[in-house]
């Protein structure tokens, strides 16, 4: 008897994507007599609207040192899942594009909106796992999202660039790391880089503390500060707003970084030197993934599929003390994993002088 698996890859691109469905189809084909995978084309897009391609042992070779994706992604928001637009009920869609297919299990890559949407699927009585993607690390429940390293990667050798010509020309950097509301990416790779100031979402800065700390390093014959800030960096000041104000604070912004307005501030404040601002971007996402990315996403896919055969559904595969196991979708879906402010690795920063721009 034919086993039908399903995989699509959904919100945000990362790293190691490939190399998931990879690890999981290798195994599939390895353990099973007798199995068929159905890529769906651009994650749940292709789900609803029967987009999807029907893959080959092939299609699996030579991509684990591939970045993005070989089926395409897109952002299906989970808030709109159950939105009837135009007479078209997604979620009746996919379950049709289930059943029309006979799939016996679903493998949903995605991160914290895609899973909550993958943890609704299975709800919906459909036979659904997770592999958790995110460059954010912020998925609840894991230790680690396939695709963070490669991203801290990046994120460091911009770090590492922008500190020469920080130093040649005597200037103050304010970097842009991607992270909306939570700050891994930044701290590891601020850590990384050896960057004295790192700003996080779950941390409010004051403007103060961060001049303080360009002025002790400029007392120490340190004529340059790089500064690794998250985009969702936030300050004292407009972290006690209400929500709704914040918000329209931020629409205000029409797009603009918060460090260009950092830039700003700290300008005004040191007339003497020049502040940059710079924005590293999506090249977080891009490239090859590393090594660790490749073993892990590889371990990952194994575990996924090794649900998928003995029917484990329901599942999300995680990382736990160093080992691959698995947790109940319900479990992770509406939560995140934020930066612990009082957290070890935070604390142990302190202690060798790195500031938060709090204290």
């Amino acid at each position: 008897m034919t086993l039908r698996v399903g995989i699509l890859t959904s919100g945000g691109d990362c790293q190691a994507l490939n190399a998931t469905m990879r690890g999981l189809a290798k195994t599939l084909y390895n353990c099973v007599s007798d199995v068929e995978i159905i890529g769906f084309k651009n994650g749940y897009y292709g789900l609803m609207h029967e987009k999807y391609v029907k893959m080959q042992p092939k299609d699996f070779s030579g991509i684990i040192d591939q970045g993005g994706t070989i089926l395409g992604t897109s952002r299906q928001p989970f808030k709109y899942m159950r939105v009837i637009d135009d007479g078209f009920d997604k979620v009746a869609a996919m379950k049709k594009t289930y059943k029309k297919l006979n799939l016996d299990a679903l493998a949903v890559l995605g991160g914290n909106g895609s899973l909550k949407s993958a943890n609704m699927l299975a709800q919906e009585g459909l036979n659904v796992i997770g592999l958790p993607k995110t460059i954010d690390n912020d998925t609840w429940g894991t230790d680690y999202t396939f695709g963070f390293q490669s991203a801290v990667d990046v994120a460091t050798r911009y770090l590492d660039d922008i500190r020469t010509t920080a130093q040649s020309h005597s200037r103050i950097f304010v970097v842009e790391v991607m992270g909306h509301k939570v700050g891994h990416i930044t701290l590891h790779a601020g850590l990384a880089a050896g960057s004295d100031i790192i700003l996080l979402p779950e941390i409010p800065y004051d403007l103060d503390v961060i001049a303080k700390k360009i002025k002790q390093r400029e007392k120490q014959g340190k004529n340059f500060t790089v500064i690794a800030c998250a985009e969702g960096a936030i300050s004292k000041e407009d972290a006690k707003l209400p929500k709704k104000k914040y918000k329209a604070k931020v629409a205000a912004r029409n797009g603009q970084s918060v460090v260009v307005g950092l830039g700003e501030d700290l300008q005004k404040l040191f007339p003497a030197k020049e502040v940059r601002a710079a924005v590293i971007g999506h090249a977080q996402r891009g490239g090859a993934p590393d090594a660790y990315d490749r073993a892990i996403s590889t371990r990952f896919g194994i575990e996924g599929a090794r649900l998928i055969m003995n029917r484990s559904f329901g599942r999300l595969v995680v990382l736990k003390r160093g080992e691959v196991d698995s947790i109940a979708l319900e479990d992770t879906a509406g939560k995140l994993a934020y930066v612990d402010p009082e957290g070890k690795t935070v604390n142990n920063a302190r202690l060798m002088g790195v500031t938060f721009g709090d204290k």
